[in-house]
């Protein structure tokens, strides 16, 4: 089916258009933009049409009955167009005489669009969801009223009733897509597939007992100034959709992934082992690192970090008199009285304020600016807590909604502080993702594809490197909290390590398990999800630590060559400044504020 956006977009002339932002039936008008800010803007307000669920999860309602079919051939050869056509508007731009902050948006607008070109190179399309997201997965979320598709009004109940119509045309064409893929041996392995028969067949997606059905969400919440009129209409049209196009849509996807896809995918577990795979890898690494460090390289710095943070959990393992090995050692910790002191689950909460108390002293010695969104932290509420982890959501650009540290409890006895909580706390909330992402989202100054961008690399990586923080906060004093601290940081270098490891063939799924359970805490079952999400997702989990470790690397450099002239505040204030930036992008920019403080 060939997407309304999409005849516009090939109506594009590949010199410069953009589609008006009235309906999308619109006739196109054009514009020629003149300058980087015009270009930015018009990129985007064209990407969120592209991408309207983007658009609704940033609270821009404007498309909010929209379902486009973007894993389609023709959606796909219209947005290469799109990007195609920003790219050449951005080469009239005169570089040279760009403001520094200008030169930043070129930069990142100009990374952005060749990596999505460049990604499209290798077929994607031929694996459209995983066991670990895709919108399948994503889509129960919006619908359960829960996320962050409106049920308010009258207009919103149509709205979700259109996207849920679409729905089998999407699904449709990802069947189509996955047998793509199998006639080009570009599968998924057996093992993941495995994992996504029954999360197409999860009951409360397809039960018709629809007080339980996660899609009659809205229906059990309606606002509370609908009549009886209204609940009575949305209740008869959401279970007549429910049923037609829900439950026939996952059902289908079952069962083909069941009998027809199960015995095409492969049983490897790396991309090496797919037609091409060396260079789909490495265009991976490099997007997600936003770098140009190779898989081997990548996988060099982990084993390194590996071996240095084990190091420093054996100094932990002699503090405490733990006598056996290292791995006896790592093995114990999930168990120790001593590192479960809470009984409550407001001492647990109690004991997250303390840290924020502890470090609110220091936080002014470091940051210049701080965001105007407040912050809270709560418990995460009980309907989800059994299988939600530590989560920061973010406040709106409004400052109505503060940002919000959640933290699961469901058993408060067994909350274990050797999870990391100090470095858990500076990482999801402050000075981590609250400040950096608080900043960039009142950052009214930053093009708008730059106020609600994303790069792991630098996200992540940020947050990561808070972590880091935490001696100069006074942290990490107690040793179950410096084990936990180490913990953080081991899980993010193993990554570096099994992730290359899997997807160059130095290593199965099972020797990453493996690997990954004598290093760090987790469980089984926990080390499992994260290396079969390392299988689906290829180099995502690389950013992290490449992230944080070329921020320490900036700091350090800096700290060394401008000595007394070097502010701490000045360099953090100046890292988060512009939002999240690809990381060569970031170098050139803390280059330039350099040569500024000499």
């Amino acid at each position: 089916m060939k997407n309304i956006f999409l005849k516009a977009i090939l109506a594009i002339s590949l010199t410069s258009a953009v589609i008006s932002c009235k309906k999308t039936d619109s006739p196109i008008t054009k514009v020629t933009p003149t300058n980087i800010d015009s270009i930015a803007s018009n990129y985007y307000e064209q990407y969120l049409k592209l991408y309207p669920l983007e658009a609704t999860s940033q609270g821009d309602l404007r498309y909010n009955d929209q379902l486009p079919i973007n894993i389609d051939k023709d959606f796909i050869s219209g947005e290469l167009a799109f990007y195609n056509s920003v790219l050449k508007q951005l080469k009239n731009v005169d570089y040279k005489s760009l403001s520094d902050d200008d030169k930043v948006v070129y930069d990142v607008l100009d990374f952005t669009l060749n990596d999505k070109i460049e990604a499209f190179v290798y077929h994607p399309e031929y694996i459209p969801f995983t066991q670990f997201g895709g919108l399948p997965l994503s889509f129960p979320l919006y619908g359960s009223g829960q996320g962050s598709q409106p049920f308010n009004t009258d207009k919103d109940y149509e709205d979700w009733l259109k996207r849920m119509e679409k729905f089998p045309v999407w699904m449709n064409a990802a069947t189509e897509n996955f047998k793509e893929g199998m006639t080009n041996k570009m599968v998924l392995p057996k093992k993941l597939v495995i994992k996504m028969i029954p999360q197409m067949r999860s009951e409360e997606i397809i039960t018709t007992d629809f007080a339980k059905n996660i899609f009659y969400g809205p229906i059990n919440n309606f606002p509370k100034n609908f009549t009886k009129d209204q609940k009575d209409k949305y209740a008869k049209l959401y279970k007549e959709s429910i049923i037609k196009n829900i439950i026939p849509a996952y059902k289908k996807m079952g069962d083909f992934l069941e009998k027809e896809y199960l015995p095409n995918a492969r049983e490897t577990d790396g991309y090496n082992s797919l037609p091409n795979g060396k260079n789909i890898y490495e265009f991976y690494a490099k997007s997600w690192t936003t770098t140009n460090k190779t898989p081997e390289e990548i996988n060099k710095i982990g084993l390194q970090q590996v071996a240095m943070l084990r190091g420093e959990m054996e100094k932990v393992k002699q503090q405490v008199g733990f006598t056996g090995t290292l791995e006896q050692f790592i093995t114990s910790v999930k168990t120790d009285p001593k590192a479960m002191p809470y009984k409550t689950s407001k001492e647990v909460l109690d004991g997250f304020n303390g840290i924020l108390a502890k470090i609110t002293p220091k936080l002014k010695t470091m940051f210049g600016v701080t965001p105007k969104t407040k912050f809270e932290i709560r418990q995460t509420e009980k309907f989800r807590e059994a299988s939600a982890s530590a989560e920061y959501i973010q406040g709106t650009p409004d400052g109505k909604r503060p940002g919000i540290f959640y933290m699961p409890i469901p058993d408060p006895t067994k909350f274990n502080v050797t999870s990391g909580m100090e470095s858990l706390f500076l990482h999801e909330a402050i000075p981590g993702h609250h400040y950096q992402v608080s900043l960039q989202q009142e950052n009214t100054k930053l093009p708008k594809f730059m106020r609600f961008g994303w790069f792991g690399a630098y996200g992540e990586g940020w947050a990561h490197y808070c972590e880091t923080l935490g001696p100069e906060f006074g942290l990490y004093t107690d040793p179950y909290q410096k084990m936990g601290y180490l913990s953080d940081q081991m899980l993010r270098a193993v990554r570096l390590v099994v992730d290359t490891g899997i997807h160059t063939g130095k290593m199965t799924r099972e020797e990453a398990i493996t690997y990954f359970l004598n290093n760090i805490a987790y469980d089984e079952a926990g080390a499992v999800a994260e290396v079969e999400r390392y299988m689906a997702m290829p180099g995502q989990a690389l950013g992290y630590k490449i992230g944080s470790l070329r921020i320490r690397e900036l700091r350090e450099k800096y700290q060394k060559e401008l000595g007394n002239k070097f502010s701490l505040a000045k360099f953090h204030d100046e890292i988060l400044n512009q939002g999240c930036l690809p990381l060569d992008v970031l170098n050139r920019k803390m280059e330039l504020w350099a040569k500024k403080q000499k």
